[in-house]
């Protein structure tokens, strides 16, 4: 059904500029500290525009000064006209070829302005407590995505394992570091081939929670060594996994009650592709596919890695899923990826029969155990919470 009405406004990022040491809440897409004064937030609102100047975004931002459940705040978003031309309807996944043409003589540095524009036209605030936390919160977004494009791994579900010279394995522990080890080290050896020389098995929910890491252990050591030194000890005794990991290290943004537009992505970030079929689905390791954006219009590929996905290819081959599908003689379901991969190959050579497809993907997707008109884009994306010394929200358990 079209609509008349207006399109919504960006919500851009939001500098609430708290003290060091605040007692600062995490929350799902905002949040505050209250009774933070508008000369503290001011002053790290102008240091987040002087870091914008820089990047050559000063003259298509705007910047407001605000009050937000009882704290000051600065908020800085893309003027209106220029986020209607530059991201219409909130699709930042043609983001990266206009920076292209606005800046082709820094291109070095478009994937940092591709984030932080996809962040300036967020429909929900991301908000950051100092300057400081939006400048580390960009570079682990950035370092995500230089390591999601060189990772490669061997897809098991049942099996797993990581190079011995730097990880041990327990059940009760999971993999852990072998004490004197970097975490950096072994997190690209056991994920990046050109280390190693090796793939090794992983799901992709798994391999996510390396990649997520990496970028988390590779920013604690330019801006929180001690933070960094906490999350080593952790994992030479214990791993942080599934939905524990998520609840430490992760801020979930969107819901499905006010789920994010289907094409807004921001690089750096993770999310999920849902399969839609309901058969399939009950192939382990076919319930969907978790991944992350790597801007450009394109989303990374664990088991190829110099194939990444646009959100044609991933539609698709999620879509073709339903075909590889059989249950083997033990009664188990599976998938023959051989089959799945000739039916993509049929489908992307005929234009309206990806039409066709997209149609029927891109759409929101369904609760989780509902299978009836739905699509694989998922409400909700995931990013890394505050990690700088007296603002981090990030707080590795005991053991």
């Amino acid at each position: 059904m079209s609509s008349n009405l207006p399109e919504p406004q960006a919500a851009g990022i939001e500098i609430f500029g708290a003290a060091p040491n605040a007692n600062a809440t995490a929350g799902a897409g905002a949040v505050a500290v209250a009774g933070v004064s508008a000369n503290v937030a001011s002053q790290e609102g102008a240091r987040a525009l002087e870091y914008l100047q820089a990047l050559g975004l000063g003259d298509v931002i705007e910047v407001q000064d605000e009050q937000a459940d009882g704290s000051a705040l600065t908020r800085l978003r893309l003027r209106p006209a220029i986020a209607a031309e530059w991201t219409p309807g909130f699709d930042t996944t043609g983001l990266r070829a206009v920076l292209d043409r606005h800046f082709p003589a820094d291109a070095g540095r478009n994937l940092e302005r591709e984030i932080v524009v996809a962040m300036l036209v967020a429909p929900v605030a991301f908000r950051y407590p100092s300057h400081d936390e939006l400048a580390a919160a960009v570079r682990i977004k950035r370092d995500i995505v230089q390591a999601a494009y060189k990772t490669e791994l061997a897809f098991d579900t049942e099996e797993a394992e990581r190079p011995a010279d730097y990880w041990t394995y327990a059940e009760e522990t999971g993999f852990t570091v072998l004490p004197g080890k970097s975490l950096i080290d072994a997190l690209r050896k056991a994920s990046q081939p050109e280390d190693s020389g090796k793939l090794y098995s992983f799901s992709c929910y798994r391999a996510t929670e390396y990649v997520t890491l990496l970028g988390i252990a590779q920013e604690l050591e330019r801006s929180n060594p001690a933070l960094l030194a906490q999350l080593q000890r952790r994992w030479e005794s214990r791993a942080i996994m599934s939905g524990l990991f998520h609840d430490v290290f992760l801020r979930e943004y969107g819901s499905m009650e006010a789920p994010l537009p289907p094409k807004y992505y921001v690089p750096g970030d993770r999310l999920w592709f849902r399969n839609p079929d309901e058969r399939s689905a009950d192939a382990e390791g076919f319930e969907g596919s978790w991944v992350f954006y790597l801007g450009s219009g394109l989303f990374n590929n664990f088991w190829k890695h110099e194939q990444p996905f646009t959100l044609t290819t991933k539609c698709v081959e999620i879509y073709h899923w339903r075909d590889g599908v059989y249950v083997d003689a033990a009664g188990k379901t599976r998938l023959d990826e051989s089959i799945v991969e000739a039916k993509v190959r049929v489908s992307l050579a005929d234009p309206a029969e990806v039409e066709r497809i997209l149609r029927l993907m891109v759409r929101l997707r369904e609760p989780r155990g509902v299978y009836v008109d739905g699509g694989c884009i998922d409400t909700t994306r995931e990013c890394v919470r505050w990690v700088c010394p007296g603002t981090a929200d990030l707080v590795i358990p005991a053991q």
